[in-house]
């Protein structure tokens, strides 16, 4: 079967609309609904995305004039780590997106974090080595009018909630049949679904249901029975508190999400066009949802209760063990969710559904079990990036981060940071583990050299045959090229909104 004839999506959401406008781009004779409730919210936890996002909207040939100023969005460039680190000069970095236009700072990166790993004094903050670090510190926009030729990765924060609903007018638009209900119950013979039933419209049948339910996982979990495997050991936060605030967009735009470290967590904070979304993602086994709200309104200095409400939300981090069951595809928090640290939420609906319908099309007599091991690859890869941020912070503050430090690691992670003090077992390493890694190269050194992982005792001599090179270069090179090629953040938004800037 090349495509199912007819599809309902269960869940609505950024995820279940998503999977809408990107199987009716693949499958424009397929019969598409998609059943939500009036009475369920957006989680919207996240509101930033990585660079795939770009992809997504390239596929579905929808501008950014169209769709970032119905959704309040902006560009990011990457995300700053502020106070991960106690380590004096390493108290935070930034992890950039990265591009060819980082070839020429990148490399010296790379040899001057070496010879730093090797004992040598060599400055090797990753902040002064990539073009969008530079980015980031001028609040410039990635997209150059003067030089269109150029193209590089960015992503872009928006309202979750927005984002929904513009997929949502254009997938019912393109004839996706909407239906307004609560879905009663499922119905499963010889572990296939059989029918969904809804309160109001009663029996529902599809070739292909696909689970955007969330965190409760109708089909996929409840109906179908699929294990569900927790990351609890390795990540320990299930809670969360948002909290909006205001934006002076004269003082100019960020374009990056900021992540800082907190006593039980992190917070974020997400430029928007008009506003501020923040928030503070923890574990509820160091601190209460009260004492979170408490620290994160004094993390902001926004006490005022009515002004800036709080919403608390609490999370299950993990996945399930198999993405793809019979006729049934878990999407979004149904199949899984990886706490917002780097922002994969939307990467991992997106990958998911595009793999998905690329597996659908095969004959292959395997192609559920490949499908899912890719997927399960995909998030063991993420949540081994994310735990590495809490197994290399240095902070002693409190217990929560002392115990982050001894969090259970993969065997992938462990032979990485094990292999990191040496140079060459480290670069094996990374060739060895490179089918089983999401995040590359660049991304691994820029992390663990930006929270300053080596030795203490420093030489300030460079052997004579490894002269250390001038930082200064690297940071002259990337201020010329943005002053030269890339506009401001909000001088760009101002000609891309028209009109509709706030």
């Amino acid at each position: 079967m090349v495509a199912p004839e007819s599809v309902l999506i269960c869940g609505g959401g950024t995820a279940g609309w998503m999977t809408a406008n990107l199987m009716q781009h693949a499958w424009p004779e397929a019969t598409i609904s998609l059943i939500e409730s009036s009475n369920i919210g957006i989680i919207g936890v996240g509101e930033g995305s990585t660079p795939a996002l770009k992809q997504f909207f390239k596929k579905l040939k929808i501008s950014e004039s169209d769709w970032m100023p119905e959704c309040n969005a902006t560009y990011k460039v990457g995300i700053s780590f502020p106070n991960w680190s106690t380590r004096p000069g390493f108290e935070s970095y930034f992890h950039p997106f990265f591009s060819e236009l980082d070839l020429k700072p990148g490399e010296p990166f790379f040899y001057n974090s070496k010879l730093q790993k090797d004992g040598v004094s060599a400055n090797a903050h990753p902040d002064q080595y990539f073009v969008t670090a530079e980015m980031a510190r001028r609040r410039c926009a990635p997209i150059s009018e003067k030089y269109p030729q150029i193209d590089i990765d960015y992503g872009y924060h928006f309202d979750s909630g927005l984002l929904g609903e513009f997929l949502k007018t254009r997938a019912i638009a393109n004839g996706l049949i909407h239906i307004i209900d609560d879905i009663t119950s499922v119905v499963v013979d010889n572990e296939q679904i059989q029918s969904v039933i809804g309160k109001k419209h009663g029996t529902l049948i599809a070739d292909l249901y696909v689970d955007c339910t969330g965190f409760s996982s109708l089909l996929l979990q409840k109906a179908l029975g699929v294990p569900f495997k927790h990351y609890k050991e390795n990540l320990f936060n299930d809670s969360a508190v948002a909290i909006a605030t205001d934006i002076d967009i004269e003082q100019g735009i960020p374009a990056e999400t900021r992540s800082s470290a907190l006593s039980a967590g992190w917070a974020w904070r997400i430029p928007l066009v008009n506003r501020y979304g923040n928030g503070y993602v923890y574990s509820s086994d160091y601190i209460s949802s009260e004492q979170a709200e408490s620290e994160l309104r004094e993390h902001l200095q926004a006490f005022d209760e009515e002004k800036y409400p709080a919403r608390h939300l609490k999370m299950k981090v993990g996945r399930v063990e198999q993405h793809w069951k019979s006729n049934c595809l878990g999407v979004g928090l149904s199949q899984g969710f990886i706490e917002p640290l780097e922002a994969t939420a939307l990467m991992l609906v997106q990958y998911t559904i595009e793999e998905f319908i690329q597996a659908q099309s095969s004959n292959n007599n395997e192609k559920y079990s490949e499908f899912n091991t890719k997927v399960n690859k995909m998030m063991e890869g993420i949540r081994d990036y994310i735990v590495c941020h809490y197994v290399t912070n240095s902070r002693d503050d409190s217990a929560y981060w002392r115990d982050c430090r001894n969090a259970k690691r993969s065997s992938n992670l462990d032979k990485l940071l094990s292999s990191w003090s040496n140079n060459e077992s480290f670069e094996q390493a990374l060739r060895e583990l490179d089918n089983e890694l999401v995040y590359l190269r660049p991304s691994w050194y820029v992390m663990l050299m930006g929270v300053g992982r080596f030795p203490e005792q420093l030489s300030h001599q460079a052997p004579t045959d490894k002269p250390v090179f001038d930082v200064k270069k690297a940071k002259g090179y990337c201020e010329q090229l943005v002053d030269d090629v890339f506009p401001s953040h909000n001088d760009y938004l101002k000609k891309l909104y028209q009109d509709k800037w706030a």
